[in-house]
């Protein structure tokens, strides 16, 4: 007898709550309500610092979203052209939408930055924010790839042969009727890479952008109050988090709820 083929789902943006996991849903209860308790409470019971610091992040909150947003939307590009890519039977289009997937998988997000930024800033300068971007957008493009060929690949063939034989060509055929059909299976995995990206944006506060943990650096820097700034860093980001994988888990029920009806 043959067992079926399971595979492994996870990845590195959050843990989606899911009132079918008991124990997850519980966890995720406790440790958004707990961190919202821990802010109100520092800012409460010591206002000074924290208030003061905290005071001193939102244009680092704005900044973290502004490159978030502008990096998704540069991935989903990428990726949408590297997923028709590594299925495409054109065999120079497929190795080269594949050559990017392997390459940029397997160099880390921070070296790309530092390319970018440094390295290709010898020949022309890009502006922090749009190097941010750039390289943020390139590597999780190569991962919103993989993402777009599974979504495509879910798709049963019989689709693509029924919207043939009524006249359809391939291009009508994956814009009118697989990409439709595929969106809903991307959408989860696409919403968790965002959470995972928005984690990831900490980094480019090494080349000079001013973002959560970069404006904390500069209060921290002043102030010599590493601990408190730090502390209020993580909680800020964890909230962050928490909130956009509760939105993820709403995402995800609606979805299941419209493909079963």
């Amino acid at each position: 007898m043959e067992s079926e083929k399971k595979t492994i789902d996870i990845g590195d943006g959050a843990a989606i709550p899911n009132p079918d996991d008991p124990g997850l849903f519980t966890a995720w209860r406790i440790a958004f309500f707990g961190t919202l308790g821990i802010i109100a409470y520092l800012l409460i019971v010591h206002p000074d610092p924290y208030l003061e610091i905290i005071k001193f992040l939102p244009d680092g909150i704005v900044v973290t979203f502004k490159v978030t947003i502008a990096s998704i939307c540069l991935a989903l590009v990428l990726g949408l052209v590297a997923g028709l890519g590594r299925i495409s039977h054109n065999r120079a289009y497929n190795l080269i939408a594949s050559t990017y997937i392997e390459v940029i998988r397997g160099i880390p997000l921070l070296v790309q930055l530092f390319y970018i930024y440094f390295a290709l800033g010898r020949i022309v300068k890009v502006p922090d924010m749009i190097a941010a971007i750039i390289a943020m957008g390139i590597c999780y493009g190569a991962y919103m790839g993989e993402v777009f060929r599974a979504g495509i690949k879910s798709i049963d063939q019989g689709q693509t042969e029924a919207s043939l034989s009524l006249g359809f060509n391939r291009t009508q055929t994956m814009r009118y009727v697989v990409l439709p059909q595929a969106w809903r299976t991307i959408l989860p995995p696409v919403g968790n890479e965002f959470i995972a990206l928005l984690k990831d944006t900490s980094l480019v506060s090494i080349i000079a952008v001013s973002d959560i943990l970069r404006r904390g650096r500069e209060y921290a820097s002043e102030s010599f109050l590493y601990f408190e700034t730090y502390t209020l860093i993580a909680l800020i980001y964890l909230t962050i988090t928490l909130i956009l994988s509760k939105l993820l888990s709403i995402m995800e029920s609606r979805v299941s709820h419209y493909e079963q009806r």
